[in-house]
């Protein structure tokens, strides 16, 4: 069971990779700028993450959900996961509305 919320995410990025790809929302409009929004987006929320944990903010819940692996301490593996999906959902949203924006335009 540790490692349901990880699948979990995992399986949520797969949808969103798909749904990416069948309508060209974000890697597939442009994906070197794409990667560069994607790693700083993920990067800005980990330092958030970071700076959290460290004012005293944000501490790890425990549950038998997650896989126990800490990359630092109260910072779970699954937060990186967590973070990617965060911004692949938020980007996706905001390539469908300029998608169709675009379109209705043309």
């Amino acid at each position: 069971m540790g490692i349901l919320y990880l699948t979990a995410l995992v399986l949520s990025l797969g949808g969103q990779v798909l749904m990416d790809r069948r309508f060209g929302l974000f890697f597939w409009r442009d994906a070197r700028a794409a990667s560069v929004v994607m790693v700083v987006g993920v990067l800005f929320f980990l330092a958030w993450d970071v700076a959290g944990i460290s004012l005293g903010i944000f501490f790890r819940g425990v549950t038998d959900l997650m896989t126990g692996v800490l990359l630092a301490p109260e910072l779970p593996l699954e937060e990186v996961f967590f973070l990617t999906l965060l911004c692949y959902v938020t980007m996706n949203t905001v390539g469908w509305f300029t998608r169709r924006r675009v379109r209705s335009v043309a």
